[in-house]
């Protein structure tokens, strides 16, 4: 997990509790502050401190972003099954046994996520639920078109990771950059049915998700699956277009009712 200047403290330490205590507890939490942050963020990581003798935190001098900071969680942890998780959604207790389990009955798997319900304010406040693919061939299917994890339930090999390069700064998609190294890779992926985060949004996710650099940082992954064979030319002209209608065409409050209504459940 990383945290910095803008997160919130009292969502921060929720966050956090949410995997520590859990039916199979984590062996390390490791916690990448990405630069500087308030007196109110370092009085929680204190507090955190002196109730999880498992944590871990290292601190960068300057904000680096989530890509550096979450591959400089990954460098730094010892063990080969990582978990990613943000600083302000709640883990549901049984994520990691569940994930864990799975691990247990399925070796070679290097990538195992979930599903995600999505909240205002309340935790019982659901607004919409990202629902993904379960199976390899599925979700390597469904990268061609979208992003086929939710970053924030997964659990990775971290030799894995790293014999792909890591964590890599692509703007707002560097998550789907790593899942497509990794298909590239014939690396083998998997997603729960069940639901292992509960995600904290506002009408600000989808401001995140429209412009014209988001959408050129978005043409750029489609060239990428161009590229390596991935998708075709319609596929891609379909998914350019597509992401133009949206991210730039469309105002903000109608973005929100599209992703509503059309990519969530």
């Amino acid at each position: 997990m990383s945290v910095y200047r803008n997160d919130k403290p009292e969502d921060f330490l929720t966050a956090v509790r949410s995997i520590y205590n859990q039916t199979m507890p984590p062996s390390e939490i490791i916690l990448v502050v990405d630069g500087p942050i308030p007196e109110t963020v370092n009085k929680a990581i204190s507090t955190l401190q002196g109730e999880i003798p498992v944590m871990k935190v290292i601190r960068l001098e300057q904000n680096r972003g989530h890509a550096i900071a979450r591959q400089t969680g990954i460098e730094a942890a010892k063990y080969n099954y990582v978990a990613v998780m943000d600083s302000d959604d709640i883990a549901i207790p049984e994520r990691f046994e569940k994930q864990l389990n799975y691990l247990e009955d399925h070796p070679g798997t290097d990538v195992i996520g979930g599903q995600i319900d999505e909240f205002i304010d309340n935790i019982d406040n659901v607004v919409g639920s990202r629902i993904v693919p379960l199976k390899d061939k599925e979700i390597k299917e469904y990268v061609k078109s979208r992003c086929p994890m939710n970053l924030v339930t997964v659990m990775l090999n971290k030799d894995s990771v790293q014999k792909v390069g890591g964590y890599i700064d692509w703007y707002c998609e560097e998550d789907y950059y790593l899942w497509i190294r990794m298909v590239l890779s014939e690396m083998h992926f998997a997603n729960l049915p069940d639901v292992l985060v509960k995600v904290r949004v506002g009408s600000e996710m989808y401001q995140r998700r429209g412009g014209m650099r988001y959408f050129k940082s978005e043409v750029g992954i489609q060239k990428l699956m161009l590229e390596n064979n991935l998708i075709s030319w319609p596929r891609y002209a379909y998914n350019v277009f597509g992401r133009w209608c949206i991210q730039v065409a469309m105002p903000n409050w109608l973005r929100g009712f599209v992703f509503r209504i059309m990519f969530r459940k």
